[in-house]
């Protein structure tokens, strides 16, 4: 897993919204059992991007998700490389049954893929706009978001 470690700090090492501690989530996430999805993009024996899935908590619902961190190697972001993850990721996430999942992200990229702005769901104190819901067919609960613990790293 150095090799995931590797990519995700490398991927947000020049991001001006990273906290820099993305790395450190997905090793908790891993950690602690917490990863409900994992998958990388690959080229020969290169990891080109990774993708975590993990499950969070909405006041009297479940199986909802969040997605993130996206990590993909910069010199290949903007090459469909993390789009090509989100899909699988978004599409293994439906075919488990999951009710929705959630993602804190850039609107116009998530956007893409079908994730919006639902102010009657809400995650800590980011800006609004930037925390977005797609549900997958379920009712849509309301109140406040909460990641795994792994977040906190």
């Amino acid at each position: 897993m150095c090799a995931i470690r590797e990519l995700v700090r490398g991927a947000f090492a020049e991001a001006i919204h990273s906290s820099g501690t993305e790395w450190a989530i997905v090793d908790s996430l891993r950690a602690a059992g917490a990863l409900t999805i994992s998958l990388v993009a690959t080229e020969g024996a290169d990891i080109l991007g990774h993708v975590a899935v993990s499950p969070v908590i909405v006041h009297g619902a479940e199986g909802w998700f969040g997605l993130g961190p996206v990590a993909v190697r910069p010199q290949q972001q903007k090459q469909g490389t993390g789009a090509a993850l989100v899909r699988e990721a978004l599409k293994q996430l439906r075919r488990s049954g999951a009710a929705g999942c959630v993602v804190l992200g850039e609107p116009a990229f998530y956007g893409q893929f079908g994730f919006s702005h639902d102010p009657d769901m809400t995650y800590a104190d980011v800006p609004p706009a930037y925390f977005q819901v797609m549900d997958f067919g379920a009712q849509r609960p309301t109140g406040p978001v909460e990641y795994h613990p792994a977040f906190q790293a």
